[in-house]
């Protein structure tokens, strides 16, 4: 089984608050070939499995901050929800506005990566098991982090918003 965090930028003037419309939007970019082609134009990026334990990862470096910052929460899971209905039990759909999206890129930008990883990466590691060595472990949370950092940059940069998507 697979799962992943798709994200998308978007036009905010183009997106629905509407769970069929996120649905046929974000599946249609989910085909290989449209998912390749704006991933390489560095429209849409996506997570595989890890996105849960980087929500975490990034909860960390908000506990190392001062004063109270829940930017923390947008990279992965923050945003405006939008449910399907309250008896579906498909996941929801998550968009960033642009101001969000801005909020997310410079908390990305400012992320202490290193200090976040003493912190967390213990625990990180040890989800991934006695088999994996702390260096391999460390480089996919740095692979994850630099995608999302250019991603979110570039994005808000273009002043655009963000739709993300979570296929199980």
């Amino acid at each position: 089984m697979s799962f992943h965090m798709h994200l998308r930028a978007v036009d905010h003037a183009a997106v629905r608050s509407d769970h069929a419309w996120l649905e046929e939007f974000m599946g249609a970019a989910w085909d290989w070939d449209v998912r390749r082609a704006e991933h390489d134009a560095g429209v849409s990026t996506s997570v595989q499995k890890d996105f849960g334990s980087l929500h975490e990862f990034y909860e960390a470096a908000g506990r190392l901050s001062e004063g109270p910052d829940s930017r923390w929460e947008l990279p992965v899971f923050g945003g405006e929800i939008v449910h399907h209905g309250p008896a579906d039990e498909k996941p929801p759909f998550v968009r960033l506005a642009p101001d969000a999206t801005r909020c997310a890129a410079a908390f990305l930008a400012d992320f202490p990566f290193d200090a976040a990883w003493d912190s967390a990466g213990p625990a990180l590691r040890a989800a991934f098991g006695p088999g994996w060595a702390e260096e391999d472990v460390r480089g996919i949370y740095a692979q994850h982090h630099t995608g999302l950092t250019a991603f979110y940059g570039r994005t808000a940069t273009a002043g655009k918003a963000v739709v993300k998507a979570f296929w199980y």
